[in-house]
């Protein structure tokens, strides 16, 4: 078995990491994107209480993630969203949708009931890094 690096994510872009961990890593080939909250790009503060925005929110702070990363949108292989309300599901679908355009990773929604921070929206995500 290989001794294989992970190396450590953190990009200013995107909201800060709130605890313990790394906004994403890097192992073998994949970037493996912590949970990201519903919080302005390259801030901790919550502006929003609607369910459009948050979602918007995560992703783009996704997306910057995985630029700092070398990937992109295209690249995500598994996504999931947890969402504090099963009545979100639509919404959340739709924005998803607007912002992947024709990308179709493999996606879990996970109706729970509290995310931090009183959000309704968490996306945690897989992006395989592109061979070059």
């Amino acid at each position: 078995m290989t001794d294989q690096k992970i190396v450590s994510i953190s990009t200013p872009n995107a909201s800060p990491a709130g605890g313990h961990y790394s906004q994403a890593v890097i192992h073998n080939g994949n970037i493996y994107v912590s949970g990201q909250l519903g919080f302005t790009p390259g801030t901790n503060r919550k502006e929003t209480n609607d369910v459009k925005e948050e979602t918007y929110n995560c992703l783009e702070n996704l997306r910057l993630i995985l630029q700092a990363s070398g990937a992109k949108i295209s690249d995500l292989v598994k996504v999931t969203i947890y969402i504090s309300d099963v009545e979100y599901w639509p919404t959340v679908n739709s924005v998803y949708a607007d912002f992947l355009g024709q990308h179709k990773p493999a996606r879990a929604i996970v109706p729970c009931k509290i995310l931090h921070h009183d959000f309704n929206v968490e996306i945690e995500a897989i992006a395989a890094i592109a061979k070059k």
